[in-house]
């Protein structure tokens, strides 16, 4: 069918709406994004066979004008 995702849909609940534009903003960061970091976690949590811990980017640059 034309509208089905090829990937079953996962959802993830209970994660406020700053947490999730910051861990989009982070993931961007490191070129990648939300899902590739997700699914890196849960293979290392899990413990499968070669899966290395995700790595946390560097901090945000302040802003300019923040002094």
């Amino acid at each position: 069918m034309a509208n089905q995702h090829r990937e079953k849909l996962r959802g993830v609940r209970g994660v406020d709406d700053q947490l999730w534009t910051d861990f989009g903003d982070a993931t961007a960061r490191v070129d990648s994004d939300r899902s590739a970091e997700i699914r890196r976690f849960m293979e290392w949590y899990v413990r499968r066979d070669s899966a290395e811990h995700p790595r946390r980017p560097a901090p945000p640059e302040p802003p300019a004008d923040a002094t």
